[in-house]
């Protein structure tokens, strides 16, 4: 049965995920689903869940700079560009860097590098500074479908192969964050 963890349940919600357990959680903009990204099982269910190509990849978010350090290749990115991004942190901006040994494979998928937020939408930041540290973030949806912008559209989408969803609100934007590439600058999804 798909548990409804509220913002004082934060901890319960955590203890799913450091137990492989995939839960829905609100964003900037729509709801996400979440896993720890070291756990490959989990990975390979939340992409079962999506019915989405584990070829793609995710992006991770985190409350603070500190929990995604160790996943950027720091020698490749120059200090300044560096400091440009984590002084637009935490805020709705993902940035897509060339990615560390610490970077599972399969959060990468194809991709040669990994995409990073700092979130500032408080209730998926309290979920990752409950997990103690980053966790995957990818639209709450089947692959090709609309993403979940409430609890009842997660619902609806996947039932009880849940472990679980945060109801809280979503963030104020209307679309996704926009994804650059952290060296260009280039716009990856807009």
């Amino acid at each position: 049965m798909l548990r409804r963890f509220t913002s004082d349940e934060l901890d319960d919600a955590a203890d799913v995920l450091h137990n492989g357990g995939v839960i829905a959680y609100p964003t900037e903009a729509v709801f996400g689903l979440g896993c720890d990204p070291h756990n490959h099982s989990a990975f390979v269910r939340l992409f079962a869940l999506k019915q989405r190509p584990p070829t793609q990849g995710v992006l991770l978010i985190a409350a603070e700079f500190a929990d995604i350090e160790r996943y950027i290749e720091t020698g490749s990115i120059p200090t300044h560009i560096l400091d440009e991004i984590k002084a637009g942190w935490p805020g709705p901006r993902t940035w897509i860097f060339s990615r560390s040994p610490q970077v599972p494979a399969w959060v990468a998928g194809d991709h040669p590098g990994i995409a990073l937020r700092v979130t500032a939408h408080e209730p998926a930041a309290a979920l990752c500074r409950a997990f103690g540290g980053a966790i995957v973030s990818t639209s709450a949806n089947l692959h090709g479908h609309p993403a979940a912008r409430s609890v009842q559209d997660v619902v609806d989408a996947f039932g009880d192969n849940l472990d679980g969803v945060l109801d809280a609100t979503l963030g104020g934007q209307q679309q996704p964050t926009v994804i650059r590439d952290a060296l260009s600058g280039a716009i990856i999804r807009a």
